[in-house]
């Protein structure tokens, strides 16, 4: 199998690391998450006009029709400087939703706007009490006539606070769980924003009896949600290794440069072996990664192989952050010097959809239960 991106994919790689290059660095970043918006809309409006926006979505909905792989890409640049921009949860993940079970009108409406960077879309799927890989949803959908209205809270809904229009899953009156729509402004709609450690925003939502709009045909949404969850899960492996690798490139430079008793600390065999570590990890790390986009690639939306790649992200992101941390030493934890960000990041990634113990768990059960190979 050919692991090379062809042409048409470095150009996109490099056009978003070229652009978000040139947005962010260290200061930049410091400047933009410390808004009330926590990222720029100056850079929203250029990842639009190159079509990041629209990647994923068909053309006929105003997209590119591009793939996981391409996905991947732009993902990895995102991880690699840390951009706030919320490509994955205000676009691939509550977009992606409405491309696979909206109806014809629904995506025409609403997608060729999200493309454009017009409108903003947010998942508002967890709640409170509720920890992964548990799908109990304690939101509920009523029906009156052709009317619909939800009433529950969801907790975490990353970047739900300045969305245009949530997409919110809830318990259908007949049982299963359900994807509706939600205007931003709707009745009964309450919404409490606030930052998380890793400089990003989320908000908790307030639903009371607020209109909703059935998303697609209605019914059970279940396979829809798993499917969005695995995708989200593919994404933040590549955010990660992104971040990872930025995280080494600092640490090597820093033992480059830093010097002890005369010389620079490179020449203290102890940590060029913790570096040389480092790298394995990164690149067991990268290879999971791959391994998880080439099977959506595929066709194959397994939970099993997105739970093999989280687990090995999550324990190369914590050794890499940790490591990192101690080689820089207390220069490492200010705010600002951009190391303590990335593993900030990287430990925000390793607990959404699941931890390394959660996932290790999943995996362990269905090798028990013979449905996955331990190998």
């Amino acid at each position: 199998m050919d692991f090379d991106l062809t042409d048409e994919q470095k150009l996109l790689r490099d056009t978003t690391r070229e652009l978000l290059g040139r947005s962010y660095d260290a200061e930049k970043r410091n400047a933009v998450t410390d808004t009330e918006q926590g990222w720029s809309p100056q850079v929203w409006k250029q990842l639009a006009e190159v079509g990041l926006l629209g990647l994923s979505f068909g053309e006929e909905d105003g997209g590119m029709g591009a793939g996981p792989v391409e996905v991947a890409s732009v993902m990895t640049e995102i991880g690699r400087r840390l951009a706030p921009e919320p490509v994955l949860d205000a676009v691939l993940v509550p977009g992606g939703l409405i491309a696979a079970a909206g109806s014809t009108e629904q995506r025409r409406r609403i997608l060729p706007d999200v493309s454009e960077g017009t409108l903003l879309l947010a998942f508002a799927d967890r709640e409170p009490g509720v920890r992964w890989p548990s799908a109990r949803v304690s939101t509920t959908a009523t029906k009156d006539g052709d009317a619909w209205t939800l009433t529950g809270t969801k907790n975490p809904v990353p970047h739900g606070g300045g969305a245009n229009m949530l997409v919110v899953s809830a318990t259908l009156p007949d049982g299963g769980v359900g994807l509706f729509l939600v205007d931003g402004d709707a009745a009964g709609l309450t919404r409490t924003p606030y930052a998380t450690h890793d400089g990003l925003r989320a908000a908790q939502v307030e639903l009371s009896g607020t209109p909703a709009e059935p998303l697609g045909a209605g019914g059970d949404a279940s396979s829809a949600i798993e499917g969005a969850h695995i995708r989200a899960q593919a994404a933040l492996c590549a955010e990660a290794v992104g971040a990872m690798e930025e995280a080494l490139r600092l640490t090597t430079e820093y033992l480059k440069t830093r010097k002890q008793f005369g010389v620079p600390i490179a020449k203290f065999q102890t940590l060029t072996h913790r570096a040389a570590d480092m790298y394995v990890l990164l690149e067991l790390a990268r290879s999971m990664s791959l391994y998880a986009t080439m099977s959506l690639a595929d066709g194959t939306v397994d939970p099993v192989v997105a739970s093999r790649a989280k687990l090995q992200i999550g324990r190369s992101a914590r050794t890499i952050g940790q490591e990192a941390i101690q080689m820089h030493g207390g220069i490492g934890m200010t705010a600002e010097y951009p190391v303590g960000h990335y593993v900030s990041r990287l430990t925000a990634i390793e607990h959404t959809l699941g931890g390394s113990d959660d996932h290790l768990r999943v995996l362990a059960a269905a090798t028990t239960q013979g449905t996955v190979s331990i190998i």
